[in-house]
């Protein structure tokens, strides 16, 4: 089999996927094909899979294509201060990038915390952290609902669901970011998650609770505490900035469309439907890194060498013309998207039902509790994060009847 030429590499980095990535894509899948050769900061070489097949194929095979990043061949090229590092990393004993049967042993104890998650309670919390965040805007007539509600609010359950005080969410939030975007501040938010871990598991481990954290302590596996901190560092990240951003794309979607115009005068479905249409088309986690090949393969047409590193092209392979023939939305009841992952490393199926209950409640709280919100600006004026891996607002600011708030604090 004879591998087609490769085009000259796209600089998958700034502004390139910040305004129309669905025409980026379309324009790479057009010239490249499924599996396109693009280059990360620092001009370094990577295979983004684009194909729906081929990415089913990639996350399908856990042993051609590994989540082991010791792997790569290109780590004497990465400087230590590189900022992507914290998204790919080279010898963290996190989740992410164990295989084989410790893998599965740590995915278990991870869902299995996470599963016994009181749903009750978790509502509970959701909707109280909801309802302080919109007392603080809902006098006002005026807010950006992404800086100033759907950013603050998943971190903010999330912490109280692991074990964290409530005024330590402000600097996980901040930290989480920065560590997300992958610019200039990585690094230096990737070690504020890491010693704020290292302080709740200490205190867990002298006081355990009826939280996340103690019970991935009590587990019998025999995990150590830096295996137990990168999980949690993981399972933060992963549940924080793609759920604000669910939340975010998927208020945008019901403000600017006419067919989720019913949502917000009390209707339910449409929220749900809203939120699946946003996983299909406008996903909060466009691109992952990634997986290395373990040998020389082919796939999509392209030479991959041992040693190579893909990135999951999530939101392009929602889009494949291949499996959407008929340019349809596959929304409704159809879940096949990419969005949560495929294979053994997908996201857990709890931590998924923890992500649909916060965005849920998020977007049905701003609907209740302000329910004649519009844009404050013109829809073409909404602007995205410059990130090729998370797709979200920059702001969304909205226009509202100002109302008083409910009043009182989580207790």
């Amino acid at each position: 089999m004879t591998a087609a030429p490769s085009p000259s590499p796209v600089l998958l980095s700034g502004p390139l996927l910040q305004d129309d990535p669905a025409r980026v894509y379309r324009d790479m899948r057009r010239e490249h094909g499924p599996v396109v050769s693009v280059l990360l900061d620092g001009d370094v070489p990577a295979w983004l899979v684009l194909g729906y097949r081929e990415l089913h194929q990639v996350t399908g095979d856990a042993v051609l294509f590994s989540r082991d990043s010791d792997l790569w061949s290109q780590w004497e090229n990465i400087p230590d201060d590189w900022p992507l590092l914290p998204m790919i990393g080279r010898k963290q004993p996190s989740i992410l990038y164990t295989v084989g049967e410790r893998h599965r042993e740590r995915a278990a104890m991870l869902a299995n915390a996470l599963e016994a998650v009181d749903p009750s309670e978790l509502r509970g919390y959701a909707e109280k952290f909801a309802d302080e965040l919109i007392d603080g805007i809902c006098s006002r007539g005026r807010a950006d609902v992404v800086g100033e509600y759907a950013m603050l609010l998943p971190v903010r359950v999330l912490a109280r669901l692991y074990g964290f005080a409530d005024d330590e969410g402000p600097g996980l939030v901040t930290a989480l970011n920065d560590m997300i975007d992958g610019r200039e501040r990585a690094l230096a938010g990737q070690t504020h998650l890491f010693t704020s871990m290292m302080r709740l598991v200490a205190d867990r481990k002298e006081s355990p609770a009826d939280d996340v954290v103690s019970r991935m302590l009590a587990n019998p596996s025999g995990f150590t505490d830096e295996e137990i901190v990168q999980d949690l560092m993981v399972m933060m990240a992963a549940g924080h900035q793609p759920t604000a951003d669910w939340i975010g794309n998927s208020l945008r979607l019901m403000l600017t469309d006419g067919r989720f115009a019913a949502s917000l005068f009390g209707g339910r479905n449409s929220v749900a439907e809203a939120m699946n249409e946003v996983l299909w088309e406008d996903a909060p986690t466009q691109n992952v890194a990634g997986r290395w090949a373990s040998r020389d393969t082919h796939l999509g047409g392209r030479r991959i060498h041992a040693g190579d590193l893909l990135l999951l092209g999530l939101q392009g392979a929602n889009s494949d013309p291949q499996v959407r023939t008929d340019g349809s939305a596959l929304t409704g009841g159809n879940s096949a998207h990419f969005s949560f992952g495929h294979g053994e490393h997908r996201c857990p199926f709890p931590a998924q039902e923890i992500a649909e209950v916060i965005a849920r409640t998020g977007v049905e709280v701003v609907l209740d509790r302000l329910p004649d919100i519009d844009l404050a600006v013109p829809a073409p004026s909404l602007t995205r994060r410059p990130s090729p891996w998370l797709r979200g607002l920059t702001d969304l600011p909205a226009t509202f009847t100002p109302t008083p708030a409910l009043g009182g604090t989580l207790a």
